[in-house]
């Protein structure tokens, strides 16, 4: 670890306790506009992931920290935490969110080239995003707007929520690529064929995922196809 690492993390906590205080305090009346918000605004920590000068810095000062602290604020944590944010979703949810991080962080440092750790990073922050920006725009925009309602495997989801997702994912996904390639990543040459055939499958992915498993499912299956279609 250096000395940009340790900025970098201090930084990135900072910005987290933050998040998570006025996800607790200031939405605490609208708990599921509070978890939603948690899970989108914490998701911007990908924007962070290239100034690390390691991925593993990240999977052991980060994000398997935060995993670990999270599963002590769902049920079947054995010191029992009482808070909103976590109350109002899924038991699992947003340990299984952090905890997928960790898991594809840790898998793509592995399987990069022994000079550059940080060579696959691009695909982690593609992978996120449809859980962060697409998953969690959906959620709010299904349960205000949505009319056309559909069920799959038990899980009630609307066509409007769905439609949100591709729409967000895909917006965002290019947004994510520009910015990763402007500041010097290894990205390879842009796609949009690849990007909303990805989203639309990322967005089935979650139709028929139910409770808190879309956060482990959704970036599992994006961060293969990325890594299928663009690199092998």
């Amino acid at each position: 670890m250096i000395f940009t690492d340790i900025i970098a993390l201090i930084i990135v906590y900072v910005y987290v306790a933050i998040i998570f205080v006025v996800a607790e305090m200031v939405l605490k009346t609208r708990p599921e506009v509070s978890r939603k918000f948690l899970h989108i605004m914490v998701g911007n920590m990908i924007f962070a992931m290239p100034f690390f000068s390691d991925p593993w810095v990240m999977v052991w000062f980060l994000t398997l920290p935060i995993t670990i602290g999270l599963f002590f604020l769902t049920e079947y944590s054995p010191i029992k935490i009482e808070n909103s944010v976590t109350e109002s979703g899924h038991a699992l949810g947003l340990f299984f969110y952090a905890g997928i991080w960790t898991i594809l962080i840790a898998v793509f440092s592995i399987i990069s080239p022994a000079n550059d750790p940080k060579f696959y990073i691009w695909i982690v922050a593609l992978a996120i995003v449809p859980m962060v920006y697409g998953d969690g725009f959906a959620a709010l925009i299904g349960q205000k707007f949505g009319k056309v309602k559909y069920t799959i495997f038990g899980g009630t989801k609307s066509l409007e929520g769905s439609l949100t997702m591709f729409v967000i994912t895909s917006v965002m996904s290019v947004f994510v690529w520009m910015v990763f390639t402007s500041i010097g990543c290894t990205m390879p040459e842009f796609n949009m064929v690849y990007i909303l055939a990805i989203s639309a499958v990322a967005t089935l992915c979650e139709a028929f995922s139910y409770g808190g498993i879309d956060n482990l499912t959704v970036p599992a299956v994006t961060s293969i196809l990325y890594y299928l279609v663009a690199v092998l």
